[in-house]
């Protein structure tokens, strides 16, 4: 609790726990200081009398600090219910730098006292204020009391947390089960108008129904038109999950598709179907952003990522050359978006080079990280908003 105030002596210190009554900011900080001290040299109990005499001032930080230390002070002279009492003290209080410490020592004290549920409660609220490089072990610990528990569901979603997996099943794959299911019906003899109502028509896109950007990802001209999509989904969807996090994914794929389906709208008055707009979103998505952002990729990104060029480019040349059939402004536009996205928005879920020789930003550059992918985002949202409003796209027609 560094400040810009005379530090006072010993001596004073000394005098200010024997006293009574408010104490100022100066005085309330040094005894902080010399409580830490106290503690980090095993004499707990004058740490608790300091930290006592400062829970109660008129500083929500200071007081919570106070609280803290008194806890940890009474915790090592074997009074853990109060402990406890002092940790819940820091709860009860305004958010302060304390109170993810005071959640952690809580949720371990509920552990003790096998109160397993309401530990679990407390290491949530932990992960909530966590900084990145706890989240692995708290995650662990949530694993460990759900599996206790007999949530074995949320046990293998934890421990896969804790060793940087991402979720127990990735929406790639969610997104993938679910386009191989309605495309599978859609090509069947009952599922003539549900493919009529999902492909990409684009006068009924021009007459308002703009559900028709997404939904074409979910149905497919043929068996080997779906195989080879859900083929790419499956290598690069969890590749691009890994490195930018499930809900991130999830708005690049939805983008990206909007993207495409724009781009196709305005080339072509044909209907199209298929997934291949939203999957070179993700081509792009990769290329960029492991280029500008330099993730820490693992093994099998590492073999993947170098060959996504390579593979853009004979798959463009492989459209313009069959010509009919293949929609080539869908591919474009979906990476063209895809590439936007990438530079704009950095990885969510793996660290990157950025982040190994950034130092003395903090919350600046955090914060104007985010406002940079937040305009990126929204730039290309304006951008298929212009080229949809160009289409002759209207509204509730």
């Amino acid at each position: 609790m560094a400040d810009d105030l005379p530090t006072p002596s010993h001596a004073d210190l000394a005098a200010a726990v024997a006293s009574q009554g408010p104490l100022d900011r100066a005085t309330a900080l040094g005894l902080l200081d010399r409580a830490a001290e106290l503690l980090a040299a095993g004499e707990y109990l004058p740490a608790a009398r300091a930290y006592q005499r400062v829970a109660g001032v008129d500083d929500a930080a200071i007081t919570a600090a106070a609280w803290l230390g008194l806890g940890e002070a009474l915790y090592r002279l074997d009074h853990e219910t109060e402990a406890v009492a002092a940790w819940e003290s820091v709860l009860r209080l305004s958010e302060t730098p304390s109170t993810y410490t005071a959640w952690r020592n809580v949720a371990a004290a509920r552990v003790r006292a096998g109160d397993l549920r309401e530990a679990v409660t407390a290491y949530r609220e932990a992960d909530k204020r966590a900084p990145v490089e706890d989240k692995a072990e708290i995650a662990s610990r949530l694993g460990w009391l759900a599996k206790e528990t007999g949530d074995t569901g949320a046990a293998r979603r934890y421990f896969a947390r804790s060793r940087g997996d991402g979720p127990a099943i990735p929406l790639a794959w969610l997104i993938l089960g679910a386009t191989v299911i309605v495309s599978f019906f859609a090509l069947s003899t009952d599922g003539t108008q549900a493919a009529l109502a999902l492909e990409l028509d684009k006068q009924a896109l021009a007459h308002g129904e703009l559900y028709r950007l997404f939904s074409v990802t979910l149905v497919h001209a043929n068996l080997v038109h779906l195989a080879v999509n859900m083929y790419a989904l499956y290598l690069l969807g969890p590749l691009v999950e890994g490195i930018w996090g499930s809900a991130t994914f999830g708005l690049f794929y939805l983008l990206t598709a909007a993207a495409a389906s724009t781009v196709s709208f305005l080339a072509s008055p044909e209907p199209s179907v298929g997934a291949s707009g939203a999957i070179f979103g993700l081509v792009g998505v990769a290329l960029a952003g492991t280029r500008i952002h330099n993730p820490v990729l693992d093994r099998r990104a590492r073999a993947i990522v170098p060959q996504l060029g390579t593979i853009v480019v004979i798959n463009l040349v492989f459209g313009f050359a069959v010509g009919g059939g293949i929609d080539n402004a869908a591919h474009l536009g979906g990476l063209a978006a895809g590439l936007w996205l990438g530079l704009f928005v950095p990885p969510g879920r793996v660290r990157t080079l950025r982040d190994f020789w950034q130092s003395g930003e903090g919350g600046r550059s955090n914060a104007r990280t985010v406002v940079i992918a937040l305009l990126g985002i929204l730039g290309l949202v304006a951008a298929i908003a212009a080229g949809l409003a160009a289409g002759g796209v209207t509204i509730g027609a």
